[in-house]
């Protein structure tokens, strides 16, 4: 597989605050690969890295033509769609695709301003405009925040089009349930960590020995996350007897992937 991104050994701080702690990972052509994390693990710094927006330490390469979807991107709010379009055309010196209009849904919206778009007119907007001169790689920040259903499913459909036609994609995001329907890998950071790298199989292998307990009592439930089942349970039921805590209920299980996630990224329940 031919490598288009390598990041070896990057760092990046604010003053005296470290985002980023020696993160390397690469990204395969043709692949989606999703970056997740909890808020403030270093998502969209790692992506604003890539997009050179930042100064860091260590190395970043990138083989290929690179457009960028912020979730942070912003027009004039008097400005037209097809002004924009036009506009972006003419920087980048090059056209959209006629086919991608039809397919993001913008024919029929080419005379509204900005501020009359609805969030997904404005997600679809922004996804032609980076699209703009048919990028090689195409990396999106929380590409369906503030999407209904019908909205995420559309953009979804777009996305592997995309790939379909050959383009490289890095998702930033934390819903585990977006990521498991499209990328083929996934990076976990945590605290500027990649704490875990591979498929969703490795995944789902790698967090296969953790289980999930759910203790319920008259004061509310508690979930504990352990990989040892009957240790830790001898543990909660001598903490529980010693406070004089009736248990009602108890539930074991292994998780859903997102749970795990949580509990990856996030930290160990209690």
């Amino acid at each position: 597989m031919k490598t288009v991104i390598k990041v070896s050994h990057v760092s990046q701080s604010y003053g005296s605050y470290q985002v980023l702690n020696d993160i390397s990972f690469e990204v395969y052509k043709g692949e989606i690969l999703g970056l997740l994390g909890m808020n403030g693990a270093g998502k969209t710094t790692t992506l604003e890295c890539l997009e050179g927006f930042l100064k860091y330490e260590g190395n970043i390469s990138i083989d290929g033509q690179i457009a960028i979807q912020s979730q942070n991107e912003s027009l004039p709010a008097y400005m037209k769609v097809s002004e924009a379009i036009t506009l972006f055309s003419k920087w980048k010196k090059a056209s959209l695709e006629p086919q991608l209009l039809k397919a993001l849904d913008l024919l029929s919206i080419m005379n509204k301003q900005y501020q009359q778009l609805s969030t997904g007119q404005k997600r679809r907007l922004h996804l032609a405009l980076a699209l703009i001169g048919q990028p090689d790689i195409l990396i999106l920040d929380e590409p369906t925040a503030g999407l209904d259903v019908a909205g995420r499913f559309a953009l979804h459909q777009i996305i592997r089009q995309l790939q379909k036609k050959g383009v490289t994609i890095v998702i930033a995001s934390h819903d585990m349930n977006e990521v498991e329907s499209l990328c083929q890998r996934i990076g976990i950071l945590k605290q500027g960590k990649m704490v875990f790298l591979g498929t969703l199989e490795d995944f789902t292998l790698y967090m296969g020995k953790c289980y999930r307990i759910k203790v319920i009592t008259q004061e509310g439930e508690n979930l504990y996350t352990t990989q040892d089942v009957r240790q830790t349970l001898s543990q909660i039921l001598d903490s529980y007897q010693k406070q004089n805590l009736e248990i009602l209920d108890m539930n074991v299980s292994r998780g859903t992937l997102e749970q795990h996630f949580i509990s990856m990224a996030g930290g160990i329940e209690k």
